[in-house]
């Protein structure tokens, strides 16, 4: 399963002078240590949680800050004994590019950089020159080839620094979920479909993505088990399915088929520790079992189990960073490029038939069973757009903000979408990587996007340019 527990090593630094003894300003060691003290003791209160803990140097010295070249390995072997996620770099004054180099280096983890904005100006002195440091630092970084992100130096109680380490947390959370994926794939692609090809070796080699591979011989096997063993849970089922669906004239048999599919997948993702299924959804399926797996689809995005829609292996990776951008909390959506807005140029239908959570649902519709497919309207809102991608050895993520809007009403589970500039986005289809399967994710998380390629050696194609 994908995880989004995160451990985060607190790094305070400062400069540290040899001659004099007792230096006046900004080297000063007294108000870098109690820029310390108040930074590390806010940041652990006001942000750890259930799943985010910090992780503090104070064993280090009297002060719990890094200034010596010489606890540059001591400093870096106890984080990686602590098994850390992400490295937070505090300048509680000018700081020492060259300590958070030689940290940053050695764990290539990835790296948060701010300093607490400068306020005592008394008696003309200065006694910080925190963003200072930062320019320092970050270029000590760059040289070294350690990619990082910063928050822009402000006060620790501001909304900038409370967006700028909960967007940190996300990335730092998307990169490790990236390093560690598995992806179960159930059947082979779909004849025609050539557009969903991937390398999984190149996969495997570049990134280190494990795909565990199950035939539709063994899937076919399991549903007629699960069918003819779990009756009365089936049954329990079917009861919830009629008062949540209107299922129109579809035989009760014939829906109990559909509801055995949820427990296949659920079972295969149980015994095999993963929630990511890149799945055969036509025509294995539904020529082998006699059913179709689409409501399944949706009934298993609610229970957090996500099979994505007709074996597209690069959406299942899409789908895996925009869970681990919103850490869990949001579900991932299938909406394909579909056709354009009757009634508005720059407008889109995102859609596909019937994998949508119903966690997303309108609150004014119900959704219903059309061709035994889920339909339901999507609620209003900002969504995330999302598309991972291969092209000739080199990979992309495109990725940006659309926001709902009026359109025509049909059927499957679906939402129109206003583009900033519909026609250049459609460009980026017909003339890049990319395909008309997109991932979207309730909210905005552009940002987080874009700096997760920091680290990935993925390349970054923002959706409004």
């Amino acid at each position: 399963m994908l995880g989004y527990n995160l451990k985060i090593g607190l790094l305070p630094i400062r400069r540290w002078i040899k001659e004099p003894p007792k230096r006046i300003g900004i080297f000063q060691s007294d108000y870098a240590v109690e820029n310390k003290k108040k930074t590390v003791k806010y940041i652990k209160e006001r942000f750890t949680d259930e799943i985010t803990e910090f992780v503090d140097i104070d064993f280090l010295n009297e002060e719990g800050v890094l200034f010596s070249e010489e606890d540059c390995d001591k400093v870096s072997d106890y984080f990686m004994r602590q098994k850390i996620d992400a490295l937070f770099v505090i300048n509680c004054n000018f700081g020492m590019e060259n300590v958070v180099g030689l940290v940053a280096h050695k764990l290539k983890l990835p790296t948060l950089l701010w300093g607490p904005r400068d306020r005592n100006f008394s008696g003309g002195i200065r006694y910080t020159d925190t963003q200072c440091g930062l320019f320092a630092v970050s270029k000590q970084l760059k040289r070294a080839n350690v990619p990082f992100s910063y928050i822009e130096n402000c006060d620790m109680e501001s909304d900038i620094f409370a967006a700028g380490l909960h967007k940190f947390l996300g990335v730092a959370t998307m990169v490790k979920n990236f390093k560690n994926m598995t992806i179960l794939q159930v059947g082979t692609r779909i004849k025609p479909f050539s557009s969903i090809m991937y390398n999984e070796l190149e996969l495997k080699e570049k990134f280190n993505v494990n795909v565990k591979i199950f035939n539709l011989a063994e899937a076919v096997g399991e549903l007629e088990q699960i069918y003819n063993t779990r009756r009365k849970e089936l049954e329990a089922y079917l009861v919830w399915l009629k008062n949540t669906f209107d299922c129109g004239d579809l035989s009760d048999e014939y829906l109990k088929k559909m509801l055995a599919i949820v427990y296949y997948y659920e079972d295969l993702a149980k015994r095999n520790d993963c929630n990511i299924i890149s799945g055969e959804c036509w025509t294995g399926i539904t020529l082998g079992w006699g059913a179709n797996p689409c409501l399944a689809m949706c009934l298993l995005a609610e229970k957090g189990i996500y099979v994505t829609c007709e074996w597209d292996m690069h959406m299942s990776i899409t789908n895996i960073l925009l869970l681990s951008a919103t850490r869990g909390k949001r579900k991932p959506i299938q909406g394909e490029m579909t056709c354009r807005n009757p009634e508005n140029d720059n407008s889109e239908l995102l859609w596909h038939c019937g994998p949508f959570p119903l966690e997303y649902k309108d609150e004014k519709c119900k959704p219903y069973l059309y061709n035994t497919k889920p339909s339901f309207k999507l609620r209003d809102g900002v969504y995330t757009i999302a598309r991972f991608q291969a092209e000739k050895g080199k990979y992309y993520l495109l990725g940006g903000k659309v926001s709902t809007c009026k359109g025509p009403e049909t059927f499957g589970t679906y939402m129109w979408v206003e583009f900033k500039d519909l026609p250049k986005f459609e460009r980026k289809l017909i003339e890049g990587p990319y395909i008309h399967h997109m991932s979207e994710v309730y909210g905005d998380y552009t940002e987080e996007l874009k700096e997760f390629c920091k680290y990935a050696d993925v390349l970054f194609d923002p959706a409004e340019e």
